[in-house]
């Protein structure tokens, strides 16, 4: 017997998606604000230490809302609402872990080097 659900999450997966968008711009405009400040005055502003409060905030936002999303995509096409929860939040936990390792790396890479040291172009020479 197959398994439909009675009242699918269509209502979950919107807010999640807003969510995760929503936050991404306020990511997006918090990080752009980082490096313009960092541009401006290298000497004294650290982008590996920008990764604080605000910075955090939208990131979590944005992890949120694709787990909320995902939870919800995963209920609407037939799986157990236990199951779908835990497939997503694991994987939405781990993704985001590795992208906010990865973003504290490159922003040590940049304190570092300055911008070239992000051009991959001169890797091949």
């Amino acid at each position: 017997m197959y398994y439909y659900p009675t009242d699918p999450p269509y209502f979950l997966l919107v807010v999640g998606l807003f969510m995760g968008i929503s936050c991404g711009a306020a990511f997006d405009a918090t990080l752009k604000t980082n490096v313009k400040a960092w541009s401006a005055d290298r000497a004294n502003i650290r982008l590996a230490n920008s990764g604080k409060l605000p910075l955090q905030v939208p990131f979590v936002g944005i992890a949120a809302g694709v787990g909320i999303f995902l939870t919800s995509g995963l209920s609407i096409f037939g799986f157990p609402d236990i199951l779908a929860a835990g497939l997503a939040i694991p994987m939405t936990l781990l993704t985001t872990l590795f992208l906010w390792i990865q973003l504290k790396g490159v922003f040590k890479e940049l304190d570092q080097g300055g911008s070239a040291a992000l051009d991959l172009d001169s890797w091949g020479e």
